[in-house]
């Protein structure tokens, strides 16, 4: 791997991979102040058009790095490979865990979690639960840009940052949807574009100071957005008449983010 174009201060690359995942999400709930409403197909197609992104992300921006650069740390593709799918189910573990004892509400499933969730206020536990879905992104765009590759970073950034965009929509009108206001749904948008720019900060940091751990890194947080795809996304998106158009948004999403993964790699 290369470590091409990243000549900066570790300050300022540690901001720039949080900025990227902050803006994307409040860029992608600002259009929720002038729509009405979608149509249910649409948020399918783009909740499908995340989650497709989300798994080519996975797959060649985490996943196959990863077991590229356990290779080279080990000499060997066996250990490699075990490395590699040890972190991805310690990552799905994590946000399994998160989900069950971590109090929140889904738009569709509910709530979720401990019985604290019947003392917190309603919308605080749709932060939490959004906040739990953007953990695994930050977390992969500040572990890839702790790799200090642009061969690494480039495509997490991009990917990630083009599927916050519908995302962070189809959340301010989710909330618009349960009675919450326009100014609300912004700015809990806002919020957990905060919570994904921390999460790209620990990322980032935790790969910065201890360069060793970076394929469990990558792993983990590959694992962690598989599960989030699985557990989430796709049955969201399902849920309703409209799985083959939320298909269809997936397999673009999954082909343009293979696309950006192999041009910007």
């Amino acid at each position: 791997m290369s470590d091409s174009g990243f000549g900066t201060s570790t300050l300022a690359l540690a901001l720039a991979g949080s900025a990227v995942t902050i803006l994307s999400t409040s860029l992608g709930a600002l259009p929720a102040l002038a729509a009405r409403d979608i149509s249910r197909r649409s948020k399918d197609v783009l909740m499908g058009f995340s989650a497709g992104v989300m798994l080519a992300a996975t797959a060649f921006s985490l996943v196959v790095p990863a077991i590229e650069l356990g290779e080279q740390r080990y000499a060997s593709r066996f250990t490699s490979a075990l490395v590699v799918g040890g972190s991805m189910l310690v990552g799905g573990l994590f946000l399994h865990l998160c989900n069950r004892y971590i109090p929140h509400e889904h738009f569709i499933k509910g709530q979720e979690g401990n019985a604290q969730a019947a003392n917190l206020k309603r919308i605080w536990l749709f932060v939490l639960a959004i906040a739990l879905h953007n953990f695994p992104e930050g977390l992969a765009v500040g572990t890839g840009v702790g790799s200090r590759s642009m061969e690494i970073a480039a495509p997490i950034l991009v990917g990630i940052g083009l599927q916050d965009i519908p995302e962070g929509f189809v959340v301010a009108l989710a909330l618009m949807g349960v009675a919450y206001s326009r100014g609300q749904a912004v700015l809990v948008a806002l919020y957990t574009g905060l919570v994904e720019g921390a999460a790209a900060l620990v990322g980032f940091f935790a790969t910065s100071f201890a360069s060793g751990i970076l394929p469990w890194a990558l792993a983990f947080a590959g694992g962690s957005m598989l599960y989030v795809v699985s557990d989430e996304m796709i049955p969201e998106s399902h849920r309703q008449e409209y799985a083959k158009e939320a298909t269809a948004g997936l397999m673009v999403g999954f082909v343009l983010m293979m696309f950006l993964d192999v041009t910007l790699s």
